[in-house]
Formats: structure tokens, sequence, C-alpha cells
């Protein structure tokens, strides 16, 4: 993966000032290192501008960024961020055209596709990507995001200046453009946050390009299209075709994602999703000879304070050692302790550019980081459970039933440290409703569903495009900040598009959710892990790590400059310290309850003092 970045303005002529634009991209293109450091490069012209920060996977020698070929005397010109798994079904007919390779990256494979087939060729593509490509011909640029918005795009117009980045940060060094906050920001971050609505950036101006867009911004203006959603069918097959074709996209999209020219390894958590990722590129490693490496990550002292709970009722370590008991792997057990998981919820907001998942974030970080000492590229199993039914507001008849995100529909635990003039002043429950209301309008039915289907589709459409790309931001952020590169083979479009239209009670029989997928992996994994019961993404249960959130917590109030303070109620705050935390009441997700609560508005108060933000 890499980091991209520039800008656009058709009615400049930045060559006039080429030093400092020149000055400009490079620091764009430096606080975007971390996404990959093996190389980089800018390109300025006239009206336009863009940055590239390398790591290196595919054609390490040959596929530096940013990458320009001509056609009839007019030069293209791309960065990119991230992998395509179809270039062998794109190459031939690229080659039959006459474009002569002179990689063997995918970049040039992308820069090539556009200037055979046009924009509409993203189509084309199987991938997770981000990319900007000038079009020198027709002096436009366009600006592409996977389906599933597995890698972040950001961008802003700015006195008419199209400024764009891989994260916030880079859009930050463009001069004049600063982060600030408004109503619409404060809601977000305390009513649905960690969450947010598709294409909000947060930031006051800032905005993301939606999954499955593509933008073109010309001397007519910025444009907006859609090239891909999600789209609702009968399905007509039995459950024995179901379960195959399933497998086949399944293997296919782990196999494809094998691609590189450096090795790959597995996140091996001990559950079913990231078991059946580590089988199957275990086996394909095999057959080369090679043998795979897996990592599994837990706490330090969970062995000792673990509280088994309705969201999270056992631990996943026997589960990882019954998977290496069936498959030859070199296995690392990665662990972390509650000073270092702490001391990461301040790295985890540098590395997302806001508030997030909290431990949950800063564990990952922790983790990725350590992985990507011994390996550049990771599989995996994420998107799963929102795709085939696996959290519990699926099947749960009083989640499914609630009025709003079956994830966080209860706003009471998010006001519980406000003050009572910002809660009602932003009316955070309404904000929230609305925009559950919104979304379940945009989700595709069938009008000969029954009312009962139908529920089932919008809950399916909700998680892909907001639970999934929560799951989705967590895991670029928390890997690329260390240069590794996590694919997600589960994301693969072909099997978002049919699963997502396959009947719920071929995902779901017996009481066992999920019953489609483990089905179509039933040989690939041990009994006691593929009729394992979902367990979420471990989490610390250790009593230290909430001593030093309710520390956190204290300085932030005994501090008259704390920034965050003019949203907070100090007794409500003092007085939820004092209270033994609850773990299993989740307020967002299955995993963030007290503790975590405590630590969003740590990280809260962090973000507001790194970027300057006042109320």
């Amino acid at each position: 993966m890499c980091g991209i970045a520039g800008f656009c303005n058709h009615k400049m002529n930045y060559e006039n000032q080429a030093g400092s634009w020149r000055t400009c991209l490079e620091q764009m293109r430096t606080v975007l290192a971390h996404r990959g450091n093996d190389n980089h490069g800018i390109y300025l012209n006239k009206t336009t501008g863009l940055a590239h920060s390398r790591l290196s996977i595919r054609d390490i020698a040959g596929g530096s960024q940013p990458m320009t070929r001509k056609l009839d005397g007019h030069s293209f010109t791309i960065v990119y961020n991230g992998e395509i798994y179809n270039t062998d079904e794109l190459i031939p007919e690229l080659s039959k055209n006459g474009y002569i390779f002179e990689t063997t990256s995918d970049t040039e494979v992308i820069l090539y596709s556009y200037m055979h087939f046009g924009p509409e060729f993203v189509r084309h593509l199987n991938g997770i990507f981000s990319f900007a490509i000038w079009d020198d011909r027709l002096k436009r640029l366009l600006l592409y995001r996977d389906r599933a918005g597995v890698k972040p795009l950001f961008y802003t117009l700015y006195d008419g200046t199209l400024i764009f980045g891989s994260e916030p940060k880079a859009c930050f060094q463009f001069p004049g453009f600063t982060p600030s906050v408004d109503q619409k920001s404060l809601q977000e971050l305390l009513s649905i946050g960690p969450a947010h609505t598709s294409g909000c950036g947060i930031f006051k101006d800032l905005f993301e390009v939606l999954p499955g867009h593509f933008l073109t911004f010309s001397t007519a203006g910025l444009t907006d299209e859609t090239y891909w959603e999600l789209q609702s069918y009968e399905h007509h097959a039995d459950y024995k075709d179901t379960v195959a074709h399933t497998r086949f996209l399944v293997e296919d999209a782990i196999t494809r994602q094998m691609v590189s020219d450096v090795p790959v390894c597995t996140f091996l958590s001990g559950g079913i999703d990231s078991s059946i990722v580590t089988a199957i590129a275990s086996r394909y490693l095999k057959k080369q000879g090679q043998t795979l490496n897996t990592f599994s990550f837990d706490f330090k002292g969970n062995d000792i304070y673990f509280q088994s709970n309705s969201f999270q009722p056992e631990r996943d370590l026997p589960y990882v050692r019954k998977m290496l008991t069936w498959y030859d792997t070199n296995h690392s057990y990665l662990e972390c302790d509650e000073e270092t998981l702490y001391h990461a919820l301040f790295t985890a907001v540098d590395a997302k550019d806001l508030p997030c998942m909290t431990d949950v974030d800063s564990s990952l970080l922790y983790f990725c980081n350590l992985v990507s000492r011994q390996n550049k590229v990771a599989l995996t199993g994420e998107c799963a459970d929102e795709i085939f039914g696996g959290y519990p507001w699926f099947y749960r008849k009083e989640l499914l039933e609630k009025d709003g995100f079956p994830w966080s529909s209860d706003i009471t635990p998010r006001t519980a440290f406000l003050n009572e003039d910002v809660t009602k002043e932003l009316d955070l429950a309404s904000y929230s409703h609305a925009r559950y209301e919104e979304s379940k309008k945009q989700a595709p039915l069938l009008p000969e569903e029954s009312p009962e289907d139908q529920s089932r589709r919008i809950i399916g459409y909700l998680n892909i495009k907001w639970f999934m790309q929560t799951l989705l931001d967590r895991m670029d952020r928390t890997s690329m900040y260390s240069g590794l590169e996590a694919r997600v083979p589960f994301a693969d479009h072909r099997i978002i598009e049919y699963v997502f239209n396959v009947p719920w009670h071929m995902k779901y029989q017996n009481g066992v959710e999920k019953t489609l997928l483990r089905d179509a992996c039933s040989d690939l994994l041990p009994p006691e892990l593929l009729h394992r019961k979902k367990s979420p993404y471990p989490k610390t249960y250790h009593p230290g790590y909430e001593k030093l959130l309710i520390h956190g917590m204290e300085e932030i109030l005994s501090d008259p400059n704390s920034p965050v303070l003019p949203l907070l109620d100090s007794a409500k705050v003092r007085q939820f310290l004092s209270a033994p935390a609850e773990y299993g009441k989740p307020w967002f997700g299955q995993l963030m309850a007290g503790p975590q609560l405590i630590a969003y508005f740590i990280q809260l108060n962090y973000w507001m003092e790194k970027y300057h933000i006042s109320i």
C-alpha cells in the first residue's frame, strides 16, 4: 500500500512558483510516509500536483510513482494506493490494443486501462484502491475509490483548489487549509462516533470520496459519479449450489489476494473467519513449498482477568492452538500489556486523525507494528460478520427491532459525560436517528419480500455501509501506520453482491449464525472451531488498564485548559469514574463498554489539543 496526495486548480499556474509548490507536495507526502517509505516521488505541472509515498509490494524495482504514460502525444499520470487482483485478466486486452508494458506493476495496468477504456474502466477492476489520474488530454483530475471503501481518500474544495490525500493530515499541509469543526462535526463524534456518516470527513469542509464512486475535476467543476452500488435481486439457487458458489467465491478471493512480490502472512484469531483465510492461504503456499507466517493477539493477564459475557463468551487462545495442530505455520503469539495499550490510545488518534475505537484500535495498532517487523502484507478475516450475518443484531429479536443503529441505538451512555446544554443544543438522539432513517431509505428492497425479510435486508445494508466501514477504517489506519498492507478477502465485491442476496434462512440455521459460511468451508477447519460461537476481537480485562483510564480522565478534569471541558459535566464524569466499570453492556458494537467510554473522551481531548480545536 501507499500514501497519495495532491492538488489541482485549473486557474493556477503552479510552475510560476514551482519551488514552493514542490515543497508543499513534499510536505503532503512526508506526513504519509508511514503508509510506505520504500520510495517516493512528486509530479507538478501548471494546474496539478501529485505526491506519492510507496510501500513496495509488486514490481519492487520498476513500480515507482507518480507514473506517466503517453498516448497520441498526450500524457496521463497516476498516483495509486492499493492492490488489483485481476491484472492477468486485463493485460491481454490491453496488449492486443498496442499498450506496451514497461513494468509488472498493477499501477501500469490501471493507467493503461483508463487510457483505453475511459473513466468507466474502474468497473473492470477487482481490488482495493484509491487513486488519482491526471488526464492531460482532457485537462481533468479524477479521484477513484474502491467499491467497499477499503482504501481511504479524503478531499476538499478550498478557494477553487481540489486538495486530496489518503489521510486528513495530508490535506492540512496545503497552505491555508487548517483543521476546524462545526456543529455537525460534534454531532458525528458524540452521537454516532467512532462510526461516521459515509462521505463525512468530520473536520469542517473535509469529505471522503464515497465507496464505489469517482470524482472528476475539470474546468466545468467537480462531478461525482457512482460506478457501483449494492443491488437486490431474487436468489434462485438451492442451498447446495449456494454453498458451492460461496466456497468458490471465498477461495478465489483469498487465492487472488496471495499475489505479492514479498511474503504474505495472516492474522489468526481463533475465530472461523481468520481461520478460513489461514487455511486457504496455508494450502496455497504449501503447494509452492513455502510455510505461512501467522500471528495471534491477546492481552497480558487475560488468563487471570478474562470475564465471560454474552458478547465475548470465551477466550480465543485454545482455538488458535487447535488450528495449529491442523496447519503447519510459522506462528507468533503477540501480547500487549495495559501500559502499552493505554499509551497507544494517543498514537491511534495520530494514525486516524480522529478519536477511534479506543483500545480496539490502539491494540491493533500495536500488534500491526509487531507484525510489520516480519511481513509487509497480511490477510485478515475482517468483514465476514457484516456480510454473512454474524452479529447478534442480525438474529436477536430485541436487537433486530431496535429503532436505530443496532450497535449504538441507545444514546444514553453517550451523554453520561456531557453537560445538559451540550446535550440539548446538539440534540444527539435526533441526529443519530436521522442518519439511521436516511440510510434505511437508501437500502435496496424487493417489493415482493415480506416485512421481516425487508428488515433483514436493511440490517445487512446498514452493516455493510456503516459498521463494516468503521472496521475497514480501523484496519487501514492501524496497519498502514506501520507500513503493513492488510488485505480483506471477504470484502471482495463479488462476495458482497452474492451473499447480500442470499435468503436469511440459508445464512442462519438451527440457531447458528453464519451457517452458509461454515458449510461452505466445513472441510477446512477443526470441528470444535467450525461450530464455535462467534467471539469478537479480544480486549483486556486487566484492572490496571481501568486505573490508567481513570487517572487520565482525572488529569483532564483537573486541568482548566483541557479543550474537552466545555462539553463535560465534571460532576457526572467523577461519579462515573467512582462506579465499577460495566464490561457486558456495550455502547458501541460489542466491545466498547464502560472503560472504552472513558478512553473515547480521553482520545477526544487529545485530538482537540493536537488539532487546536476549541468549542
